[in-house]
């Protein structure tokens, strides 16, 4: 299979690229730098096209005759305190690059059969305790409204006659990079506590908000299986079975790092103040559950945090199983 990938280069998109690459397929990278992406050893002696996916360009030709796309492509959340240009960045390059994937598919004379969108569990909004599934409503922050956005443009495709396959995907635990690669040196430098109040600004941190996390290893798998299962359409929550209370994951990142913990943290106004807008995403949250990827087959690596995260701190780790193989086709 041909599979021409934005975001290559991201946390997810480099493992999709070194597994499709170990199985056989032909994965084509879209990038800004492609220079220095040919450079680098993972890229190496694949097809890398220079362009932006938010802009019209000649690399929209490369999608001509690839069976499938998978556009994971997006400024990152957390890379600068928010402003009106960085929240503009942000909206854009998620929805003008659905945009232009769809238009590059539309454009072909062989089209892909085949479109995985990433979206992200921010989506749903802010819920409380509510359990949420593919089929719960979007919210209405500013995350929610991006991805509510980037997903109906991706919907586009759908009259074209190709499958669509929208992941929303939660916190993703691996070694060194996402959330662990904010947290673990901080927790290793002072200890660990937890962060988000329920809202109030000045009380002490409790962490009872829900994270609904998942192991690198697992939201390859359910890349992977968007792309291969003929079955798979539609929204489909990249999240672990077992979502879990920020506190309770800070307890258990703690006694892996062998830190301290105390049982309650700085109020969300410091946190505002440090992060600014942006801090509403880690003080508040959601409780996400992956029903569609279980009704599809796919089995959990790692459905136990503990489990997860002491997998993602093991340094140089490499997966004893490839992810692909955990989904089966029912029936």
């Amino acid at each position: 299979m041909r599979v021409f990938i934005t975001g290559g280069t991201g946390m997810i998109g480099r493992r999709l690229v070194r597994h499709l690459k170990d199985r056989g397929d032909t994965p084509v990278i879209l990038s800004r730098k492609a220079e220095e992406t040919r450079r680098d050893p993972d890229f190496r002696d694949l097809t890398v096209v220079q362009g932006d996916p938010a802009r019209e360009g000649p690399w929209q030709e490369a999608v001509d005759g690839c069976d499938a796309v998978c556009n994971l492509a997006g400024q990152n959340v957390f890379g600068k305190r928010w402003n009106a240009e960085i929240k503009r960045q942000i909206r854009d390059s998620r929805v003008y690059g659905a945009e232009r994937i769809v238009e590059a598919i539309a454009r072909a004379k062989q089209p892909p059969r085949i479109l995985v969108e990433g979206s992200a569990i921010g989506y749903y909004g802010n819920h409380d305790d509510e359990e949420l599934t593919e089929s719960s409503p979007s919210g209405s922050d500013f995350l929610a409204v991006v991805c509510r956005e980037l997903e109906e443009a991706a919907r586009q495709v759908e009259p074209l006659g190709v499958r669509l396959a929208t992941i929303r995907t939660g916190v993703v635990l691996g070694k060194g990079e996402g959330a662990l690669g904010i947290m673990e040196p901080i927790f290793k430098l002072g200890g660990a506590s937890p962060i988000g109040n329920g809202g109030h600004p000045f009380r002490p941190a409790t962490g009872r908000q829900w994270m609904s996390w998942i192991h690198i290893d697992d939201i390859l798998g359910i890349f992977l299986l968007a792309l291969d299962h003929p079955e798979a359409r539609g929204p489909i929550n990249g999240t672990s079975p077992n979502p879990t209370r920020n506190v309770d994951f800070s307890r258990t990142l703690a006694r892996l790092l062998h830190r301290p913990f105390l049982p309650i943290g700085p109020p969300d106004l410091a946190l505002s103040l440090m992060l600014g807008e942006v801090a509403q995403v880690v003080t508040k949250g959601q409780k996400v559950l992956p029903t569609r990827a279980l009704q599809l087959g796919y089995r959990f690596l790692y459905p136990d945090l503990a489990e997860a995260l002491q997998a993602a701190l093991e340094p140089d780790r490499v997966s004893t199983e490839p992810a692909s193989s955990q989904a089966e086709h029912p029936g």
